[in-house]
């Protein structure tokens, strides 16, 4: 048994606490390798914005349980080493499948982890996520749960059609859960391809697609109903059309590929919404640079010449999220 405190992790309730008092949302950045994680670290530090690294059933598959603890230690250290003297960081599971995987994490030095139970029928989500939470809670550790279900594929999450939260049910389900916080469903989605191309219209002057606006009815009326709860969304990267129209250019193949606007998560990082899950961005970031540098140094091969790149413009991204997105640049120094 590792406890996240000997890491020097932080958990979320302190954190989120603060985001909704101040109006802003807390960064949670997926990570799957040594590059995203450095650039998360440095552009948090520099801006002093407490930060959430997230790691998937997946990714915690990929990385190594073992590695990874000693991973989040390491970041902690770096962070403190860049001269950012009380990091904020947590350790987060993202979409946790299973009670045994956040018993694991937890049992690992995770300062948070989620359960996911929102494809199950209602009583049986609110029976596995207690049950997370009972556990989770012995050792301080922060449990998010979800209600809806959100569209998209993303490593192992995976679903066709989206179904917004019923505003009705979120009493019911965070009085009887215990959860620290609510995943919901307003129309985001996951992956770099959130809406299809007949659920959006087409901006005549670009011909680029313009994506259908969230449900901040449905946000409002949570908010109404859960006054002050930390609300969380995912699938919120906004897939900026630079890095696309780099990946295309140097032979990759995503056409139509269609983000959040980031204007509407700036809307949603001024309520209740205390978290903001960005994976696809880094990713897409990561690919434009590694494409670059292959489709300009055909001849290269040491991996420091294009994932240094490809680091440097995920940190680039990162800045611009904290800052002019959610606007936790300040807040943890």
């Amino acid at each position: 048994m590792v406890n996240f405190k000997e890491l020097g992790l932080v958990n979320t309730r302190d954190m989120f606490a603060k985001a909704i008092k101040g109006g802003y949302a807390i960064p949670a950045f997926n990570f799957n390798n040594m590059e995203q994680l450095q650039a998360i670290i440095k552009a948090s530090a520099e801006t002093k914005s407490p930060v959430i690294l997230q790691v998937s059933k997946g990714a915690r598959n990929y990385a190594n349980q073992t590695l990874l603890r000693y991973m989040a230690q390491g970041a902690v250290e770096y962070a403190k080493e860049l001269g950012w003297e009380k990091p904020q960081i947590v350790l987060h599971l993202d979409h946790g499948d299973s009670f045994e995987l956040c018993k694991s994490c937890v049992d690992f030095g995770f300062s948070s982890v989620m359960i996911d139970a929102s494809h199950l029928p209602y009583e049986e989500n609110i029976a596995l996520t207690k049950k997370v939470v009972d556990y989770a809670h012995q050792y301080d550790v922060t449990v998010e749960a979800e209600l809806g279900v959100l569209a998209g594929v993303e490593d192992e999450v995976s679903s066709a059609v989206s179904h917004y939260t019923k505003p009705e049910e979120v009493v019911d389900f965070a009085t009887r859960t215990g959860c620290d916080s609510l995943a919901i469903s307003i129309g985001t989605s996951h992956g770099a391809y959130k809406f299809t191309p007949e659920q959006c219209t087409r901006d005549p002057k670009t011909g680029k697609l313009v994506p259908p606006p969230l449900a901040f009815d449905v946000l409002d009326a949570i908010m109404e109903q859960l006054p002050g709860f930390p609300i969380v969304l995912h699938g919120s990267s906004s897939v900026p059309q630079e890095y696309v129209d780099m990946i295309n250019a140097t032979g990759g193949k995503l056409p139509d590929a269609v983000g959040i606007p980031e204007e509407q998560l700036r809307k949603a990082s001024e309520s209740a919404v205390c978290k903001i899950n960005i994976d696809s961005d880094s990713r897409l970031a990561f690919t434009a640079a590694v494409r670059k540098v292959f489709t300009e140094k055909p001849g290269e091969f040491d991996p420091r010449k294009y994932c240094g790149p490809a680091r440097d413009l995920m940190e680039e991204l990162y800045k611009h999220k904290i800052v002019n997105v959610l606007g936790s640049n300040g807040k943890a120094e």
